[in-house]
């Protein structure tokens, strides 16, 4: 069983954390281990039409963000590794400065020790300098950097096309690949 923690911060982009979330849950031998910042569940209901409950169900496991007691905030609890999707930079600094500030920061962190997977997904535009250093810390510190830039050699119709193609990315990152990936096969 391969056990992959799901972080979604308050940047806008809830959209691929919730995608993940449904393709991770279709296959038997990924447990999910979900936890959500307050802002990330005011944007679930801003962008989306899911409730925070929908979303729950979706993972296998479910921790408040306050919750540093929890078993992801461990290095002791196996997992593959951990995504951010959507990070907000307020959270990429948090991490890449090693202040744990609430359960996302803290298992981010544990991540980096333990030198396991971790991918940031961030979701800002225009990135700030701050912004660059910041991400270019954590890609230093083994992190892999994942931004939702869209690809269109695919010939997306529509933004779930899109946030397809991002999905595909993430899972690229763990190893996981299903149907419904559409890769470049040469011109």
């Amino acid at each position: 069983m391969q056990k992959i923690i799901i972080g979604v911060t308050g940047a806008s982009g809830t959209i691929y954390a919730v995608d993940l979330l449904r393709k991770l849950r279709a296959l038997p031998d990924v447990e999910t281990h979900l936890v959500m910042s307050a802002w990330a569940t005011k944007n679930l209901a801003l962008e989306t039409t899911e409730t925070l409950a929908d979303v729950k169900a979706l993972a296998d496991v479910v921790y408040s963000d306050k919750d540093q007691g929890a078993a992801i905030a461990s290095g002791s609890f196996l997992n593959a590794g951990m995504v951010i999707v959507p990070a907000s930079m307020k959270t990429v600094a948090s991490v890449a400065y090693g202040f744990g500030e609430n359960l996302i920061a803290r298992a981010a962190d544990v991540t980096i020790k333990e030198q396991r997977k971790l991918v940031i997904v961030p979701r800002e535009t225009p990135l700030s300098v701050i912004h660059l250093e910041n991400l270019t810390k954590l890609a230093r510190l083994g992190a892999q950097i994942i931004p939702p830039i869209p690809a269109f050699y695919n010939h997306p119709q529509t933004i779930q096309d899109l946030v397809d193609h991002q999905t595909m990315k993430v899972l690229d990152a763990f190893g996981i690949h299903t149907a419904m990936d559409r890769r470049w096969e040469g011109d």
